[in-house]
């Protein structure tokens, strides 16, 4: 039996800055989702949803907060070099993080690495 990956998932600390990141960075989020503890919108076969840290810890009571790098990256795709450039300057111009600035790789693709509200390392690339 194969195994599809259906949701991906951030607990968030504050989810009005969360949903406010994600929209800039492109995610058509709903409205008044900055109000809510729990927010999702489907995107292609998977689902991205925000959820709130404080409603999380009711059924997650041995959660240990990770310290220093990133254990998983959220990727999303930019057509092309231009518009991983314009995306990251965007949001270096909203007072967001870089964790790295836009790069060619050696596997011949274009990186750019931004850290989220709550320290989540967003990767936006381009082929």
């Amino acid at each position: 039996m194969g195994l599809d990956l259906y949701m991906i998932g951030v607990i968030v600390a504050d989810m009005a800055k969360s949903v406010e990141f994600y929209r800039r960075l492109g995610v058509e989020l709903p409205e008044g989702s900055e109000n809510q503890p729990h927010v999702k919108v489907k995107m292609g076969e998977l689902t991205f949803f925000l959820h709130d840290k404080k409603l999380n810890a009711k059924w997650d009571k041995v959660k240990v907060e990770p310290a220093g790098g990133y254990r998983i990256v959220l990727e999303f795709y930019l057509k092309t070099k231009e518009g991983v450039d314009a995306k990251y300057a965007e949001m270096m111009d909203y007072g967001y993080t870089g964790h790295f600035a836009p790069y060619d790789t050696p596997i011949n693709s274009y990186f750019a690495m931004i850290d989220d509200p709550d320290g989540n390392s967003i990767l936006i690339s381009a082929g």
